[in-house]
């Protein structure tokens, strides 16, 4: 029974040190994806060089932007690059500028569930909440209360019916930036992995999206997804 027991004991070190292993390693992988992926590519120089000393004027863009972000007569695609610019704002802006931009976050809900959009337009969308939720706990419960996640399964579970290969390539990557924003939402975050868990019928496209071609991206968050979830056990 002793040696049984200490067995076991050894096994449940080694699991979780797995565990925590691979938490690292994610956490790792949003850090260098965010460098690569979103600041080198999408921030501009302006906004590199903000530093906390300034961040009275992230309110101030926050609320211009907040502006186009509601402004009905205003295109899609200018409002959908308002709502990224606002998370980008609350990703380099701190707790204080992330709690101006969450009063935005309704906002890009009610887009993404009502208005008509082409891809690219999506993934600006779902970028900004992933800049909102990136280790931002408070912002992470708002998105949960928003219904967020529900939102975000369908977007995963939503069928191509188009040939063309080009639009099934666009089809493709909003399901692949939507795991990353699901990920990011339930990093360190077990109320969200359970919300996640009871949606049983996602495993199966999960399972399909992890053996797509994920080079370029640091990790298979399709894959992430399906082991935080707990899929694996089963």
């Amino acid at each position: 029974p002793f040696y049984t027991m200490a067995k076991s004991h050894g096994f449940c070190r080694r699991f979780w040190l797995q565990i925590y292993q691979y938490f690292v390693r994610l956490y790792q992988g949003f850090q260098k994806f965010w460098q690569v992926n979103i600041k080198g590519f999408f921030v501009t120089k302006e906004e590199e060089h903000i530093s906390s000393v300034e961040s009275i004027f992230h309110k101030e863009k926050i609320l211009v932007l907040g502006h186009m972000l509601r402004n009905k007569s205003l295109a899609i695609e200018k409002r959908a690059q308002a709502a990224y610019r606002i998370g980008m704002l609350s990703f380099t802006g701190g707790p204080i500028a992330g709690q101006f931009a969450g009063e935005y976050m309704k906002d890009v809900y009610d887009l993404l569930k009502t208005q008509e959009m082409g891809p690219k337009v999506k993934i600006s969308l779902l970028q900004s909440v992933a800049c909102w939720c990136y280790l931002n706990p408070a912002s992470q419960r708002r998105a949960k209360h928003l219904h967020f996640i529900p939102l975000l399964i369908s977007f995963i579970e939503d069928r191509c019916e188009s040939t063309i290969k080009s639009e099934i390539n666009s089809h493709l990557l909003v399901k692949c930036w939507t795991c990353y924003v699901l990920s990011v939402l339930m990093c360190n975050n077990s109320s969200c992995m359970k919300m996640v868990r009871d949606y049983s019928s996602v495993k199966n496209q999960l399972e399909i999206l992890a053996s797509e071609d994920w080079s370029g991206w640091p990790e298979n968050f399709a894959e992430v997804l399906y082991f935080l979830v707990g899929f694996h056990k089963n």
